[in-house]
């Protein structure tokens, strides 16, 4: 059932004032001048606790990774460096990735391999593996690294071959990954010999469960980004990343009778379930026409679901086929996770082809109350260069020791940011990888952020030239502001 503007409206006015906290789950709330670290601030004891973060970053005499004092990483996968167990080099430009429980204490990762279009195009795209190959024109695909108590790599092996443009995804509370393809290319465009633009399952666990790969229709071909699932309700929830027009956030409902579990998302119909596309008012009932308008912290709006009416976008791509004011758009709809009974995700950032600009917000949903909810907002980053300030997230996690751990896909520095319970953030680490020249430094975005099961260990990518490293120290709860 719908939940209707005139029901939102009624409540928020009952609500008065409160409505801003509405489905709150611990606010990531704070004024968009306030996010950016003060890294001058943090003092010796930066580390106590009650104190955020964990004082300043310090540069890597090798020239990878700067990290607080206290914290080392490792280098698990390198492009042409590290090998495949088949003798492959590692395939290139690591992206979303999820830690799984593996045997004798060790740790599985899934890593997707964001290369767009044909083979013939990369170094190093992802082996045809027998048996594992979707469309063996496409250079995509995912691997599984298994790494040892303290991140040391074990192997490496391919979970699926022959998708393209293989960006974030989500894990599954049955414990295997949904890879995410950003793309909709059909077969015969851009060198495919089959359609893209799927969700695929992939085992971490079972590497014959990944023999014959089949796309899951049913959660429609659109250009996706990431997937999360309510382990309670059973729904999808979904991310496109486009533009012209802005992408949309999607939910898609199981078949009555329909039970999850380890590939019985393959066995779906194409038509099975509903797939949605939401749409968003505000407390006085307006419809809101993209996530852009929101400009406080704390901004709730309504949220109602509209059908898509061609989920395989045969002729119309997904998001053009809803008319004006029929469903609210964003640009950038990026990383996403469950946490706190909710979905948190990512609109990265929004320029010119938005409403509104911005670089960068988190939102909360909470599928109880039927709430969107601005935990996170950055303003535009006038000097992207410098230092300290924050823009484009993009992977997110949940982290174990209380608020988020965001991927800094944005202009100029690179970070990990972390974002404490009462909205303010600190940083985690900062690429030093420069992958242009000293006139023209460039630093790759961090990718694939997720802790270890155990939380000891935090794994995150630096997409190019493709690297994977295993973040360890003194983790704590970040506590809350001292009043």
């Amino acid at each position: 059932m719908g939940f209707s503007r005139r029901e939102f409206a009624k409540r928020s006015a009952l609500a008065g004032a409160g409505v801003a906290l509405t489905g709150s789950v611990g606010a990531l709330a704070s004024a968009p001048g306030a996010l950016a670290a003060e890294p001058d601030a943090a003092g010796p004891d930066a580390a106590r606790p009650g104190r955020l973060g964990y004082g300043p970053l310090r540069p890597d005499p090798a020239g990878l990774l700067a990290l607080p004092a206290g914290f080392s990483y490792r280098v698990v996968t390198r492009t042409g460096v590290t090998r495949l167990e088949s003798g492959e080099s590692t395939p290139s430009h690591h992206d979303g990735t999820a830690a799984f429980e593996g045997p004798r204490g060790r740790t599985l990762l899934v890593n997707n391999h964001e290369l767009r279009g044909p083979r013939s195009g990369w170094k190093h795209p992802v082996p045809l593996a027998e048996g594992l190959v979707y469309d063996p024109a496409a250079a995509g695909g995912c691997t599984v690294v298994e790494v040892a108590r303290h991140g040391e790599h074990v192997a490496e092996w391919v979970g699926i071959a022959g998708t393209s443009t293989n960006c974030a995804g989500g894990s599954t509370p049955w414990g295997t990954w949904l890879t995410c393809e950003e793309t909709e290319d059909k077969a015969g465009q851009n060198g495919m010999t089959k359609d893209h633009g799927y969700v695929f399952e992939v085992d971490p666990h079972d590497r014959r469960a990944n023999r014959a790969p089949k796309p899951v229709k049913a959660l429609g071909r659109y250009a996706h980004e990431a997937v999360v699932v309510d382990p309670g309700r059973g729904h999808l929830y979904l991310t496109e990343d486009a533009a012209g027009p802005n992408g949309l956030f999607y939910r898609w409902t199981p078949p009555h009778g329909f039970r999850h579990g380890r590939g019985r998302l393959r066995t779906l119909a194409a038509d099975a379930g509903v797939l949605q596309a939401f749409k968003c008012f505000d407390s006085g009932g307006r419809f809101v026409d993209d996530l852009s308008r929101a400009t406080r912290v704390g901004t709730v709006y309504g949220v109602d679901w509209v059908d898509v009416p061609d989920r395989d976008a045969r002729s119309v791509p997904v998001r053009k086929q809803f008319a004006a004011g029929a469903v609210t758009r964003a640009r950038k709809l990026e990383g996403m996770w469950w946490g706190d009974g909710g979905v948190y995700v990512v609109a990265s950032f929004a320029r010119d082809e938005s409403p509104v600009q911005h670089d960068g917000q988190v939102w909360f949903y909470d599928p109880r109350r039927r709430t969107l909810t601005l935990k996170v907002l950055l303003g535009v980053n006038k000097d992207p260069g410098r230092d300290g300030a924050f823009d484009g997230p993009d992977n997110i996690t949940v982290s174990p020791y209380g608020g988020l751990v965001i991927a800094e896909d944005g202009e100029g520095v690179q970070h990990l940011f972390g974002a404490a319970d009462d909205g303010r953030t600190y940083p985690v680490a900062r690429n030093e990888l420069n992958i242009g020249t000293p006139q023209k430094p460039e630093f790759s975005e961090f990718t694939g952020v997720t802790f270890s099961p155990d939380g000891r260990t935090l794994f995150a990518n630096l997409q190019e030239p493709g690297i994977m490293l295993a973040i360890t120290g003194p983790w704590r709860r970040q506590g809350r502001r001292e009043s």
